[in-house]
C-alpha cells in the first residue's frame, strides 16, 4: 500500500472508531493554550458557553477580547459599539481613538521586545531579510516620512502593488502610521486590473518594485505600473523599491526610488491619532463582473478581528514563527502582518512559487526557519500528493504545532495528508473560511476542541453565525445558507463610494441577516461543513448541492489529482453534473476511467447526481492563492462572451483546456 493510501486509511479507521473524531487536543494543548486561559479568567466552563456569551453580550465579549489582546488606545471608548443606524452600519469604540500601527509596532519597539524578531523573508532566489521589531519601527518610520514629504497625509489613498518582499509590510504600516488608506494590489495583476482599483479609490501615490522572481524569472512589475499610472490620472508619485537591481524605464519628477526617498528621512515619525471608524485599507475583491469591490476597512475593525482569529482560533504566542502562503493583494497578507505584529510574534514570509526550485520548497523553509504556525492552501496540497511523502519526511518538521488552511473546501485525502504527514498526527487543522469583507473567519476550529475530517468546530467566537433554509429558517443537517446574525468589529464598512451595492450584495435577502454567499451544512454532532459558493450551486430534480461533494466524490477515486464541478442546463433535471477532472500522473483518460469516476460519484452521492459527463483537462483555472474559479468554467464551457473579472486569474492557458476539454 502506498504511504498516502496508509495515511488516508489510517485515518479513516480512526475516524470509524471514535465517531469521526480524528483529533483530540492534549493537556499539554489545552493548557498552554490562549483560549483556555481567557476562558479561564472569565469564570466559562466550556466553549458552547464562550460562543454563546460572545455573541449575546457583545458589549462584554470584545471589550475582553480586546483586553486579552493588549489592545492599547491612546484614549478608551466610552462605548463597545452602537447600532442605532442599523446592524449593517454599527459603529465601534464610540469615544476612543487608536492606531493599528501602535499595537502592531510601536508598543513592541519601546517594549522589551524591541530586540525580538518581527518578520523574516526569504526570496525565491534564496536571498533572506529578518527585522526585529526596533528595526522594523524605524524602517516604518522612514518610510512614512518619505511618504509625507511626497504629501501623502490622513485619509489620502496610496496603492501598493508589491510582491511578497519586507517591503510591502513596510509599506502599509508607514500608511497606516500617518492615517493614510493603503490598497493592497495582487502581484500578479495585469495594467488593467490596477488602473481599475487605483481610479475607483483615486490613488495619489503608487509604490511597487522593478520586479520579482517566479519559478526563475524575472516578472518585471514597473513596466506594469507604468502602463496602469497612465490610465490613472491621479497618480502624482510612483515610489520604486529595488528588488531584482534591474534598469526600468523612468518617468522623471514622477518616479522616486524607495531607498533614495528614504536615504535622509530620520528613524522617528509620530503615529497618527485615529477614530477607530477612520479608514486604513480599501481591498478590493473580485464579483461576477467586471467591476471590483473595494471594502472598506477600519482601524477598529480588521486588525482587531484578525488579530483575535489568529490568537484564539490558530493560537498564536508570541514564541510562534507564522507563515501563511499567500499574496498582500488578497486578505490573507494584512491579516498575516497585522495579527502576528499585534500578538509580538515573528511573521514569516516567501516571495516565489512554493514547489521551485525543489518541490519540497516550503518543508525546507519550514525546517530551517523554524516555523510553528503553517498556513496552506487545499489545491496546494492536493498538489503536492503525488509527489510522494519522502519529500516531506526527509525535513524535520518538529517546530511545527498549528497547521491551517482557507481559501476554499477541503477534501478528505488531502487533508489527511496534510495531518498525517505534514503534522504528523499531532498537529491540529485549523480549518478557516470567511473572507475579505469579514476581516477573517466566520468559521472556524481551535486547539481546544476535537476535530473531524474537513470540518470545522463551529462558528468563531464572536460570530453569531447560523444555516438557513430557504425560507430564513436555521437548517440541520442539510445544505442551506451561511449567515451572521449579530455585528462583530471586522465587519467591511460598506464598498468604497458605493453604499447601495453592499447593501444589495449582504443585507437584501433577509431583514438583518448577513448573506455570507456560502453553502453551509452542520452535521448531527455540531460539526461545520462548507460546501461552496451559493453561486455555485448545482440543483438537480430539486435537489441543492455544493460543488465541493460531487469534488470530495471524484477526488476520492486513486486516478484523480483535481476536480471541478458545475452545474449546466438540463432539460428533465433543471440541471446536470459536468465535471472537470485532472488525472494523477500515470493515469491515462479514457471512457473506462470516465465511467469509474462517475461510479465513485453515485457510490458517494447516489444515483441521481451522477455526473452527465466527466472530462479531462490538464489545469484548472485558479487564482493565485488557488480558488478553483468555477464560475470561468461554468461560462468558458457554455460558451459565453462574457466570463466576467479575470483579473486574479493565475493561468489563463486553463481556460482554452476547458473549452477544448471532451
Amino acid at each position: 500500500m502506498a504511504l498516502a493510501d496508509a495515511a488516508t486509511t489510517a485515518a479513516g479507521e480512526r475516524q470509524a472508531a471514535d465517531n469521526g473524531i480524528v483529533w483530540r487536543p492534549t493537556e499539554e494543548y489545552v493548557q498552554a493554550s490562549r483560549l483556555h486561559r481567557f476562558m479561564e479568567r472569565h469564570g466559562i466552563a466550556g466553549y458552547d458557553e464562550l460562543l454563546r456569551r460572545s455573541i449575546e453580550d457583545l458589549d462584554w465579549f470584545w471589550n475582553a477580547a480586546c483586553d486579552d489582546l493588549g489592545i492599547e488606545w491612546y484614549r478608551r471608548y466610552d462605548r463597545v459599539v452602537d447600532t442605532s443606524r442599523g446592524i449593517a452600519w454599527p459603529r465601534w469604540w464610540v469615544g476612543g481613538q487608536l492606531n493599528y500601527v501602535h499595537n502592531a509596532l510601536d508598543k513592541h519597539a519601546a517594549s522589551d521586545r524591541r530586540n525580538k524578531l518581527a518578520l523574516v523573508w526569504e526570496g525565491e532566489d534564496g536571498a533572506r531579510r529578518s527585522y526585529s521589531y526596533w528595526e522594523l519601527w524605524a524602517e516604518t518610520n522612514r518610510v512614512a516620512n518619505a511618504l509625507r514629504a511626497l504629501g501623502v497625509g490622513k485619509g489620502d489613498r496610496v496603492g501598493i502593488f508589491m510582491p511578497m518582499i519586507p517591503e510591502v509590510c513596510i509599506a502599509s504600516l508607514a500608511c497606516g502610521k500617518l492615517g493614510a488608506i493603503y490598497t493592497p494590489i495582487f502581484s500578479g495583476y495585469a495594467a488593467p486590473a490596477i488602473a481599475a482599483r487605483l481610479n475607483d479609490c483615486e490613488a495619489k501615490v503608487l509604490i511597487t518594485a522593478d520586479g520579482f522572481y517566479r519559478r526563475g524569472s524575472v516578472v518585471s512589475m514597473k513596466e506594469t505600473a507604468d502602463a496602469a499610472v497612465a490610465e490613472a490620472p491621479t497618480i502624482e508619485n510612483v515610489v520604486v523599491c529595488r528588488r531584482i537591481g534591474r534598469e526600468v524605464p523612468w518617468t522623471k519628477g514622477r518616479d522616486v526610488w524607495w531607498d533614495e526617498a528614504i536615504a535622509d528621512q530620520p528613524r522617528t515619525c509620530e503615529t497618527e491619532r485615529t477614530d477607530p471608524e477612520d479608514p486604513f485599507m480599501l481591498i478590493y475583491t473580485s464579483g461576477t463582473t467586471g467591476r471590483p469591490k473595494g471594502a472598506v476597512h477600519v482601524h477598529g475593525g480588521f486588525p482587531i478581528k484578525a488579530t483575535q482569529d489568529m490568537a484564539h482560533c490558530f493560537d498564536v504566542q508570541e514564541q510562534d514563527v507564522i507563515f501563511w502562503f499567500t499574496d498582500m493583494g488578497w486578505m490573507m497578507g494584512p491579516w498575516l502582518f497585522i495579527g502576528a505584529l499585534t500578538l509580538g510574534s515573528t511573521a514569516f514570509c516567501y516571495e516565489g512559487s512554493p514547489d521551485y526550485p525543489r518541490p519540497d520548497r516550503v518543508w525546507d523553509m519550514v525546517e530551517r526557519h523554524g516555523i510553528s504556525v503553517l498556513g496552506i492552501s487545499p489545491t496546494a496540497i492536493r498538489a503536492m500528493i503525488p509527489l510522494g511523502t519522502e519529500l516531506v519526511t526527509r525535513h524535520d518538521l518538529s517546530t511545527l504545532r498549528v497547521l491551517g488552511g482557507t481559501g476554499e473546501p477541503w477534501n478528505p485525502e488531502p487533508w489527511s495528508w496534510y495531518f498525517r504527514w505534514v503534522g504528523g498526527g499531532r498537529c491540529p487543522i485549523i480549518n478557516y473560511s470567511g473572507g475579505t469583507e469579514i476581516s477573517g473567519g466566520i468559521t472556524g476550529c481551535t486547539t481546544i476542541q476535537p476535530l473531524k475530517v474537513c470540518a470545522f468546530s463551529g462558528p468563531v467566537p464572536g460570530m453569531a453565525a447560523d444555516v438557513f433554509d430557504e425560507q430564513g429558517k436555521p437548517v440541520r443537517g442539510a445544505v442551506g445558507e451561511l449567515v451572521v446574525t449579530r455585528p462583530w468589529p471586522g465587519m467591511t464598512r460598506g464598498f468604497w463610494r458605493d453604499q447601495e451595492r453592499y447593501d444589495q450584495a449582504y443585507w437584501s435577502r433577509w431583514p438583518d441577516v448577513w448573506v455570507h454567499g456560502d453553502w453551509a451544512t452542520i452535521d448531527e454532532d455540531g460539526f461545520w461543513f462548507i460546501q461552496g459558493r451559493s453561486d455555485d450551486t448545482i440543483k438537480i430534480a430539486g435537489k441543492r448541492l455544493g460543488p465541493a461533494e460531487v469534488e470530495s466524490a471524484a477526488v476520492g477515486h486513486p486516478a484523480v489529482a483535481e476536480a471541478a464541478a458545475i452545474g449546466v442546463p438540463h432539460a428533465l433535471k433543471g440541471e446536470a453534473v459536468i465535471l472537470f477532472v485532472v488525472a494523477r500522473p500515470g493515469h491515462e483518460p479514457s471512457d473506462a476511467l470516465r465511467e469509474e469516476i462517475k461510479d465513485a460519484v453515485v457510490a458517494a452521492l447516489g444515483k441521481t447526481l451522477r455526473p452527465e459527463q466527466v472530462r479531462f483537462v490538464g489545469d484548472l483555472p485558479k487564482t493565485r492563492n488557488a480558488k478553483i474559479m468555477r464560475r470561468v468554467i461554468r461560462a468558458t464551457h457554455l460558451g459565453r462572451s462574457d466570463l466576467g473579472d479575470l483579473s486574479g486569474l493565475d493561468n489563463p492557458a486553463a481556460i482554452e483546456e476547458i473549452a477544448r476539454a471532451h
